[in-house]
């Protein structure tokens, strides 16, 4: 879409297709992995979006990759699972037995929408306490006054504030980081140089 390869989101694609066949990967065929993963790289550029649209910071993209194709990773299984495999736990020592076409089947492999189904509910449930879980530690948290810091904090930056050191200083926006030739307005020299000025100034 930027007509440029950006190494973050190639990485948050690799990333997000092996989130995803973290669950299905014992039942889903060679085929099936690729599509689902294929599918992944896909989900975690548009969720990246949406937190952008919505305004919600999340810097390293976590939540699209590791909730968001999470959850397509889980549900995945109700659509991929091809059959070939039995449940685990199915035999005494835990297991699953090959069986080609007696195992857990899902809607693509002629299953039906039983095992989709099944986990809707359990992605549902997981996603349902941990949302409360996570609201009662944060509500908690609030309480003693722990959850947000201070508004100087909050304008120099948690990297700053908290470890002294920028986290990404290759997306700090400088003249001083300029190719050697290439005009320092183009890098947003002048404005940067008159908004730093400016801090300083307010700080002092």
């Amino acid at each position: 879409r930027i007509r440029k390869w950006d190494a973050a989101a190639i990485t948050n694609g690799f990333l997000a297709g092996l989130v995803a066949i973290t669950c299905p990967c014992y039942w889903v065929s060679p085929t099936g992995a690729c599509i689902l993963g294929a599918i992944a790289g896909v989900i975690v550029i548009l969720g990246v979006d949406l937190l952008e649209f919505v305004r919600i910071d999340d810097p390293i993209g976590a939540w699209p990759v590791h909730g968001l194709c999470g959850v397509w990773g889980t549900l995945s299984l109700g659509l991929f699972a091809c059959g070939d495999y039995q449940a685990t736990g199915s035999q005494p020592g835990g297991i699953p037995t090959i069986v080609s076409g007696q195992g857990l089947a899902g809607v693509f492999y002629h299953g039906g929408w039983t095992l989709f189904w099944a986990q809707c509910i359990g992605s549902f449930t997981i996603c349902a306490c941990t949302f409360a879980i996570a609201m009662l530690v944060f509500f908690v948290l609030n309480l003693f006054g722990r959850l947000r810091i201070s508004h100087e904090g909050e304008l120099e930056g948690l990297d700053l504030h908290e470890h002294g050191i920028s986290a990404y200083p290759e997306y700090v926006i400088s003249g001083l980081a300029a190719p050697r030739g290439m005009p320092r307005d183009t890098v947003g020299y002048l404005p940067s140089v008159k908004a730093d000025s400016e801090l300083v100034g307010a700080k002092h």
